[in-house]
């Protein structure tokens, strides 16, 4: 019970941030006021579920594939409400779980790596390596969270 008391001011702190920065992406891909709630509505949530099972020790592959899943799955259920672009809702609210620091130091060793003068390339670029490996991943999670409900939704025979 204490660990969830603890949790709760970061999980309300991701949430929050979660859902402006996916209200940003909804105003640049030109969604109304309605769709902009739901944008808010759907970061919120995918960063508390996030922010939840990297707390509990998931990795970050797992923890963003749980929660575009989940996000996507508030949105078909809610398909009505956000109208036609419940799609674009879902993408534009996991957007902000898109590991921009891992693949800026991915980016940044790679640079370094084409020098004139590389002490050590060999460390580098496991390094680097590493980081780009867990930003393919990362999105590859975010994708397949995100196509798994809508594809189970539109074809009821699967």
């Amino acid at each position: 019970m204490t660990a969830l008391v603890t949790l709760l001011p970061t999980l309300a702190h991701q949430a929050a941030f979660g859902a402006v920065a996916a209200v940003g992406f909804g105003v640049l891909f030109n969604f109304g006021l309605r769709g902009l709630v739901w944008c808010a509505t759907t970061g919120a949530l995918a960063l508390a579920v996030r922010t939840g099972a990297l707390s509990a020790g998931w990795s970050l592959e797992a923890a963003s594939f749980a929660a575009a899943f989940v996000a996507s799955v508030v949105v078909t259920l809610g398909r009505g409400a956000p109208g036609s672009a419940a799609d674009a809702v879902a993408l534009a609210g996991c957007i902000p779980m898109v590991p921009g620091a891992f693949f800026g130091k991915a980016l940044l060793g790679f640079f370094v790596l084409t020098g004139p003068a590389v002490a050590e390339p060999g460390p580098l670029m496991i390094a680097s390596s590493e980081a780009l490996l867990r930003v393919i991943f990362t999105l590859g999670a975010i994708g397949a969270g995100l196509a798994i409900p809508t594809h189970m939704t539109r074809h009821r025979g699967f």
